[in-house]
């Protein structure tokens, strides 16, 4: 019966194996392609110039008058939800969130007419320390306004909308640094936090409103936010967890003999591999895209890949059975190793809200896949139980029978 139980667990074992690598695995959100820009307006008020935003896929057109150093622009995006909102501003200093100026667009809670209020982005709005309220700008806005696209009569998901603004720059100073986004929320008259995609937190640029050269942050290609997704969600979210699931559960069936070892081995060692591969993909976007931080997923990932980096190691300094020191290490060995499995799992659904896949079915995939390896995981843990208390019994009854005879034998010889 014990090696039917080996049989039996080695069999699903392996299924486990089979159906994890045949999971679909998330193909990146990368940046939204960019928009096609266009001088006119539905208005019918034409622009000198226009450019297509590297995000979210906006736009922006503008006549600059140099004598007096005006700017009159009309910002294009998109909402991404009913209750959403869109902003587009500048900022005086730097191509970033903070400090910058900005009007925001979504509907009037009140009446549900489109509203185009101004922001200042102080320090404490990124650390959301306070909600954002709606006050007048410090640089000379002479004009604003927001308006639909058809055929949207009201904000929705995917409805385009035209931000519109005549400001007075600093005379002699054609480089503006432009900022944009768009969130999910309004609470009150406060827009809430958007996303924190990569290609919405590289939502800004730097032009030169005289000749269009526009300088952004790059972003890493949805081809290699695939492959770093991919690679990662397969070594650290199934192929290591099934590793150790090989080892609690195969060991200590004797039929096996040492191939729950060879298997343990292997997929430790693919797992690794393609983990290690995943994560220095990851360093590569990270450096190819400064200004974009994920600081729990890029945290959880270092801490995932040392363990594992770790756990490597120590197979080239496993002590003998028969070295004192032996207990020591397995006790180290499993430890790290359940650890940078718990580590990896949660870096993987980490990592689905960063790529914008927090509800999509590559995760709903990922979690059926992680659920037949708990399940199996689950039903070995209650057999191995389960046989454990009957062996101890059986040795119970055969301890106790060796006892009556003894004493049989005992009371005979007097």
């Amino acid at each position: 019966m014990w090696q039917t139980t080996c049989r039996l667990r080695l069999a699903a074992a392996v299924a486990v194996a089979v159906f994890a690598a045949a999971a679909l695995l998330p193909d990146g959100a990368g940046a939204v392609a960019a928009g096609r820009c266009t001088t006119s307006t539905p208005s019918g008020k034409t622009y000198a110039k226009c450019i297509a935003l590297p995000t979210q896929g906006a736009t922006l057109a503008w006549t600059y008058d140099a004598r007096n150093a005006t700017l009159d622009a009309a910002f294009t995006g998109s909402f991404i939800s009913p209750s959403g909102w869109v902003a587009w501003g500048v900022n005086p200093d730097a191509p970033a969130m903070t400090g910058a100026r900005v009007l925001a667009a979504f509907s009037d809670p009140t009446t549900g007419a489109l509203l185009a209020l101004p922001f200042v982005l102080s320090p404490d709005v990124k650390l959301q320390a306070s909600p954002l309220v709606s006050r007048p700008l410090d640089v000379q806005l002479l004009a604003s306004s927001a308006s639909l696209l058809a055929p949207a009569r009201a904000v929705r998901d995917g409805a385009r909308v035209t931000v519109a603004a005549t400001l007075r720059l600093s005379p002699n100073r054609t480089r503006v640094h432009f900022v944009w986004n768009r969130g999910l929320y309004v609470q009150g008259y406060s827009p809430t936090i958007h996303p924190t995609d990569a290609s919405d937190l590289a939502s800004h640029a730097t032009v030169d409103i005289l000749t269009t050269a526009t300088e952004a942050s790059p972003i890493a290609s949805a081809a290699l936010q695939s492959l770093h997704g991919s690679l990662n969600a397969l070594a650290w979210g199934l192929l290591l967890p099934a590793g150790a699931a090989v080892a609690r559960y195969l060991r200590p069936c004797a039929s096996t003999g040492p191939a729950w070892f060879y298997a343990h081995a292997a997929i430790q060692a693919t797992g690794y591999t393609m983990g290690a591969a995943g994560f220095a993909l990851g360093l590569v976007m990270g450096a190819a895209s400064p200004g974009v931080t994920y600081k729990l997923h890029r945290g959880l990932g270092i801490a995932a890949a040392t363990a594992g980096s770790l756990q490597t190691l120590a197979m080239f300094f496993r002590p003998k059975t028969t070295n004192r020191y032996r207990k020591y290490w397995k006790s180290y060995h499993h430890l790290l190793g359940y650890g940078c499995v718990v580590v990896g799992v949660v870096n993987v659904f980490q990592g689905f809200e960063v790529m914008g896949l927090g509800a999509s079915y590559w995760k709903l995939g990922y979690c059926l896949a992680l659920a037949t390896l708990i399940g199996a995981c689950v039903a070995l843990e209650v057999n191995a139980w389960v046989v454990f208390c009957r062996r101890q019994q059986e040795e119970k009854l055969m301890r106790t029978e060796v006892e009556d005879v003894v004493v049989k034998d005992r009371a005979a010889a007097f």
